[in-house]
């Protein structure tokens, strides 16, 4: 039974490289997944394996959002028994100008400026400079290696670095001299990273109170772990570590980031795994019904139904086998050909060699082996109940179940998924989410189960699509409608890719009207003056607003709003902070209270206030994410005035808060305009405002003039570059739908070969048979379309409606690119039977007739 299977197997090489073609493509997304994070993941720990070496203990902050280590307790941790030395570090955020005045672009990596320590006096490892001199006072800089190229800058060069929280409408940027090159051990994509002189360090990137963190140095003879231990015990309230905990903690938060990554891609390989799954199934469903009489005789002539249905799954396996081996050397081309597209990009991720772990090995190979057996086994045990006698008197009798149950089951299912998709649209939040999900995966199955006997009336009534061809359109339909097994199996992989395709287009149109709704409403400016999107992280420098009511006396109101971050007891919250009023270019509505902040004010969204219990004039008390200076053990409270409740708009996100509250509450490393809003004085002329803008904020070198509608266009765009990635790993699930097609359609011929012989012999012409097959595939394509819209259209509102607190709040349906989808469905379902067609009408008319 083992050479039979074998032997079926080479017979049959097309059918077979077509099935085998499904299980690589799945497989090697799920491999390349696993080698893309895996090399991400490699090449971080390479760049990281260096930090904190050569140090005993490091103190930091518990708070990533933290003012830093006060200088107080740098003095206290001097002073500590058993302490050799201390190395205070500062660091923030940057932004270093080329030779031309432009900023330089990192592709998404860091910008970052650094202190600079002399060997004799560090206690990390010291830098490796490979050309030049470390910075020895205010004015010069060091730049890696990689950051200088990146720049175009060579030692002596002069430059200007732009410092968003220290950058004011007087100096804008610094003007820097470069003195030395070093090198970094790791690939470090697009990282540049600036070293300065200590003191101007300081001065950058520090209030003058605080420092990043301390690197210590224990005495001779004291060891590591009982200092650490020592110092933890002195300051409670900070992160006290090791040089190995400091590289785990590192590596952990690495690895946490690149699991979403993973996830995210894993998500897209399980769908194209899953539509694989049923191309399979279609595939050996069919292998199985056009051997029947060669599996009846071998029944007849002594094999068990054991063996039969062995034989079956032996060939799947085989299959299997083969398609995982293909697909992991597949998913390691595939890995570096996302990681080129994404340095091509220019996103500023490190490269690295590929790593392949075991791991990846075994889940490919188990995923297309399971995959591939899982999808065999109902047609393998279909097969070995096969009458024998009953199976070599009639050539192609169906051996299928009556439809009548499943049709059944897939009713109720159809209907639970859409009452739990309601109920679910009615709420927000993870848990309305889940519902929604769980809906969702109902009506799936209900799709599943259900299609066959949807099939008929739905490809029944598309045959008025195909009437104008005649008797050859109704040949199509009919052999479409025929076998409904077949039809829905095929069409089904096409269904789920559509369905996904049209909710994520619902979820980009959805987006980018909520977007359009916000600032028709919400923004009364008549400019936005925002950040190149690669520098999104670093955002405005803090001067920008005081230039520009310096230099454009035209502009009416201008106003800067700050990101800030706090927390309401224990919830952690997020909001911002005007630097003047905001009446001149927002609207907004207030429901108690009123906007004067004063001081110490604080306005809050009505969803906060109510959750809390607060109302306007009470005294509340914001926890910040700092140490309290009076005690460094204790968190940093500030106490503040509710002055007013406003409608929730994610204009503001939970709280509006007063500027000196936000100097107290956000250290200076976080503070930027992530945009300033324009307006200009009654009947000022535009273009000329315009202008006027461009040549006030022309020194600080990121800012972007847009109006209203650029800077819709502008979210938009960022919206469309979302959507083209998802759908880019969505197309692997629709290219394999439309290789199951032609799959199902080449097995069809061959079923029908007596069929078509028959047609050739009374006088149908061949390019009548291609245009038959041509018709039946479109068909085919199109119920799958349909359904898969509908589907997509049903699901993403239900999802959508979930969404909304996150400001997602008009639902909108692109409906002319679910036009397009449907046409272009009927087109690929054309495309994919040219080949089946050709062959179809290739069929020799007597040597099929006489083929029993």
């Amino acid at each position: 039974m083992r050479t039979v299977a074998l032997r079926n197997l080479a017979a049959h090489k097309v059918r077979l490289a077509l099935t085998l073609l499904s299980v690589v493509l799945g497989t090697a997304f799920i491999a390349g997944s696993f080698v893309f994070t895996d090399t991400l993941q490699r090449t971080f720990d390479g760049i990281f394996a260096n930090e904190a070496k050569g140090v005993d203990v490091r103190v930091s902050p518990e708070e990533m959002r933290s003012f830093g280590v006060p200088l107080g307790v740098v003095d206290k941790i001097s002073k500590t028994e058993g302490v050799r030395a201390v190395e205070p570090s500062v660091s923030g955020p940057l932004v270093v100008l080329d030779a031309k005045g432009k900023p330089v672009q990192t592709g998404g990596a860091p910008s970052i400026g650094e202190s600079y320590t002399p060997p004799d006096q560090a206690v990390a490892e010291p830098n490796t400079f490979v050309a030049g001199t470390p910075p020895s006072k205010p004015g010069e800089i060091a730049l890696n290696t990689g950051g200088a190229e990146r720049a175009g800058l060579k030692l002596g060069d002069r430059t200007r670095v732009l410092i968003p929280a220290r950058s004011t409408d007087k100096v804008p940027s610094i003007e820097v001299t470069v003195t030395g090159l070093y090198e970094i051990p790791s690939a470090t994509g697009g990282f540049i990273g600036v070293l300065f002189e200590k003191s101007q360090a300081r001065d950058l990137f520090t209030t003058g109170t605080h420092v990043g963190y301390v690197d210590i140095a224990a005495a001779p003879g004291v060891d590591a772990d009982a200092l650490r231990d020592r110092i933890a015990k002195e300051l409670p309230g900070f992160k006290v570590q090791n040089g190995e905990q400091v590289r785990a903690d590192i590596k952990a938060q690495v690895s946490e980031a690149l699991n979403f990554i993973n996830y995210f891609l894993l998500a897209f390989g399980a769908i194209a795994l899953i539509v694989g799954t049923f191309i399979i199934y279609n595939t050996f469903s069919m292998i199985v019904a056009q051997r029947l009489r060669e599996l009846a005789l071998l029944r007849a002539v002594g094999a068990s139904r054991q063996q039969v249905g062995r034989t079956v799954v032996l060939e799947a396996l085989v299959i299997g086998l083969i398609g995982s081996a293909v697909g992991l050397a597949a998913g390691v081309g595939l890995a570096f050909g996302l990681s080129s597209l994404l340095n091509a990009f220019d996103l500023g991720l490190p490269t690295g060699s590929m790593a392949i772990l075991p791991r990846t090995i075994l889940v490919g190979l188990a995923v297309g082996l399971l995959v591939t057996v899982v999808s065999a086994y109902a047609p393998a045990r279909r097969a070995a109940q096969i009458p024998p006698v009953e199976a070599m008197r009639e050539e192609f009798k169906s051996i299928g179940e009556s439809l009548r149950v499943r049709t059944l089951v897939g009713a109720v299912l159809a209907v639970a998924g859409i009452v739990l998709v309601a109920l679910g649209a009615q709420g927000t939040g993870g848990n309305a989410a889940l519902v929604v999900g769980i809906g969702a995966l109902a009506l799936i199955l209900a799709v599943l189960l259900a299609a066959p006997a949807l099939s008929r009336p739905v490809v029944g009534a598309l045959g008025v699509l195909v009437r104008p061809f005649g008797p050859i359109g109704r040949m199509a339909r009919n052999n479409a409608v025929r076998n409904p097994r077949r039809t829905a199996a095929t069409a089904f992989a096409l269904t789920l890719g559509l369905m996904l395709v049209s909710a994520i287009g619902m979820l980009g149109a959805s987006a980018k009207a909520s977007i359009g709704v916000l600032v028709d409403k919400g923004v009364k400016a008549d400019y936005v003056l925002t950040g190149p999107s690669q520098s999104q992280l670093i955002g405005l420098p803090l001067g920008v607003p005081d230039k520009v009511r310096t230099a454009v006396p035209e502009a009416a109101d201008v106003v800067g709003f700050r990101g800030t971050a706090v927390r309401f007891g224990d919830d952690d919250s997020s909001g911002v902070s005007p630097d003047a009023p905001m009446r001149g270019v927002l609207n907004y509505t207030m429901l108690a209270g009123d906007d004067e902040l004063g001081d110490d004010g604080i306005m809050v969204a009505k969803d906060e206030a109510d959750e809390h219990g607060w109302r306007a004039g009470q005294r509340i008390e914001l926890t910040t994410y700092g140490n309290d200076p009076a005690d460094p053990s204790k968190v940093l409270k500030v106490p503040a005035t509710v002055t007013g409740v406003f409608e929730d708009t994610p204009l503001f996100s939970d709280f509006v808060l007063s500027p000196k509250l936000f100097d107290q509450v956000t250290p200076p490393q976080f503070k930027n305009n992530f945009f300033v809003l324009v307006t200009g004085d009654p009947g000022a002329d535009q273009a000329k405002l315009r202008t006027d803008l461009e040549r006030a904020t022309d020194d600080f070198a990121l800012v972007q003039v847009q109006d209203r509608e650029q800077f819709k266009g502008s979210q938009g765009q960022q919206i469309n570059t979302m959507l083209a990635i998802l759908y880019g790993l969505l197309a692997l699930a629709v290219v394999i739908a439309i290789l199951g097609i032609m799959n199902t359609l080449a097995l069809s011929v061959v079923e029908r070969r007596r069929e078509i012989g028959m047609l050739r012999a009374v006088g149908t012409e061949r390019a009548q048979v291609r245009r038959t097959i041509y018709l039946e595939s479109a068909l085919i394509a199109v119920f799958g379309a349909i359904v898969g819209v509908i589907l997509g259209i049903g699901l993403g509102y239900g999802f959508l409606r979930t969404l909304s607190e996150l400001g997602l709040d008009q639902i909108a349906i692109p409906w002319t690119q679910l036009v397009l989808v449907l046409i272009s469905s009927a087109v690929v379902g054309v495309l994919a039977a040219l080949w089946p067609g050709i062959r179809a009408a290739r069929t020799p008319p007597l040597a099929a007739i006489a083929d029993l």
